[in-house]
């Protein structure tokens, strides 16, 4: 059984992780506000240069696309993200 009190004290409720899913929330709203998506639509907004690699946040750095393309995308030899 998953134990999710312990997976957010370990990692969800780490200080970075909640800087950087109030950024995604935020990229939401933006396009939201845009017309771009609404929610249940099935469509993710992504960050054309990632958070974690130093994206900002901005609608310039924004787009939407598919659930399914924005959550696959290319693995190294040991399941990194390229």
């Amino acid at each position: 059984m998953r134990n999710y009190r312990l997976e957010y004290a370990r990692y969800q409720g780490r200080p970075e992780q909640k800087k950087r899913r109030a950024l995604r929330n935020k990229a939401r709203r933006i396009l939201m506000e845009a017309g771009l998506v609404r929610k249940g639509d099935g469509k993710d907004v992504d960050h054309k240069k990632p958070l974690v690699k130093g994206g900002s946040g901005g609608q310039s750095n924004l787009r939407v696309r598919s659930r399914s393309r924005n959550r696959s995308f290319r693995r190294d030899q040991h399941a990194g993200m390229i």
